[in-house]
């Protein structure tokens, strides 16, 4: 997570000098991307070590208009609310869930573009979670929505062959179903959403 936050500020810091989204006009336009996130890098923690893995398949319905398909999956043993830049509670065995949850999700996400690369975006991710004991058996199986709000800058790469996207979100889940009680007790003692940088990258074709 430190060097997701770092590539993020390394990130912004640039983006005042670069020019980004462009008009179909631009010989350079690309109408479709593929790509994904920074949050990958989080696979090399020791602590809580996601196995994260994100696919993202993107159209831009016009020159500030984009909406991507997003597959992704991950686990966890601590609460979602714990922020794990700003709390140190994060990764400590007294805040630890009896085992882990694993999230599969197939969402959407809209971005809106106002002023060169400066955007806007939403994402809708409807998850399917598994909660697993400490002993690796099945315990339970339940459903989430968990949505992000996103403000960020698009960066053109190499003639608009790749991009990169420093962001801020704010991301949690407005409903999910009941948890097992075990999981339920942790869970219930932290917010529902949280601040979370962001950096996704991808190529255009």
């Amino acid at each position: 997570m430190k060097i997701l936050c770092l590539g993020f500020v390394l990130m912004l810091s640039s983006v005042l000098h670069l020019k980004a989204q462009s008009a179909k006009t631009d010989s350079t336009y690309k109408r479709c991307f593929v790509g994904s996130t920074l949050f990958l890098l989080g696979n090399f923690a020791t602590t809580n070590n996601p196995e994260f893995a994100q696919l993202n398949l993107g159209y831009r319905i016009t020159g500030k208009d984009v909406i991507s398909l997003e597959l992704i999956t991950w686990k966890s043993a601590w609460p979602l609310g714990i922020n794990p830049i700003f709390n140190k509670l994060y990764g400590t065995p007294e805040e630890k869930f009896p085992g882990y949850i694993r999230d599969y999700g197939i969402g959407v996400a809209y971005q809106r573009f106002f002023w060169k690369g400066l955007y806007a975006a939403v994402h809708v991710m409807p998850m399917w979670q598994t909660f697993v004991n400490d002993n690796g058996n099945n315990v339970g199986n339940g459903f989430m929505i968990f949505n992000t709000y996103r403000v960020g800058y698009h960066i053109k790469l190499l003639k608009n062959r790749f991009f990169i996207q420093p962001s801020i979100g704010f991301a949690g889940r407005p409903y999910h179903t009941k948890m097992p009680d075990d999981f339920k007790q942790k869970d219930d003692k932290w917010p529902k959403y949280t601040f979370e940088p962001g950096l996704h990258f991808g190529f255009n074709f």
